[in-house]
């Protein structure tokens, strides 16, 4: 088993920053490409990003190409989700997910999941 744990959410004004923190334990993090996914309420879960285990390949949403950052420190255990230029229609629960396979995190499925983390945006 793998636990995900999430932090960093919060309420911050549109334009604003937040960064977003999910540490790893149980397994082996290098070996597992990791992701964020988002579910606004009354919505559906929403891929936002994803990395590869070694953190080369990385992969965004359309909606926050250019203002979200996805990063991993393996010696560290954690993934990162830098949020720059926040914007309403971000609010939602952030979770973070691993997966074996990359592809895997692009269709909502992962291995592992953290218990999310909210992120609120007022505009």
């Amino acid at each position: 088993q793998m636990q995900l744990v999430e932090s960093g959410g919060g309420l911050v004004q549109a334009g604003g920053s937040l960064r977003l923190s999910c540490a790893a334990s149980g397994r082996t993090f290098s070996n597992y490409a990791a992701g964020w996914l988002r579910q606004a309420p009354g919505k559906g879960r929403e891929f936002v990003a994803a990395g590869s285990g070694s953190g080369g390949n990385t992969h965004y949403a359309d909606s926050v190409k250019g203002r979200f950052t996805i990063s991993r420190d393996n010696a560290k255990n954690t993934v990162y989700l830098q949020m720059n230029s926040l914007k309403p229609e971000d609010t939602a629960v952030y979770y973070c997910a691993t997966a074996q396979a990359y592809s895997a995190l692009l269709r909502l499925v992962g291995d592992y999941w953290g218990q999310g983390t909210q992120v609120t945006v007022s505009s």
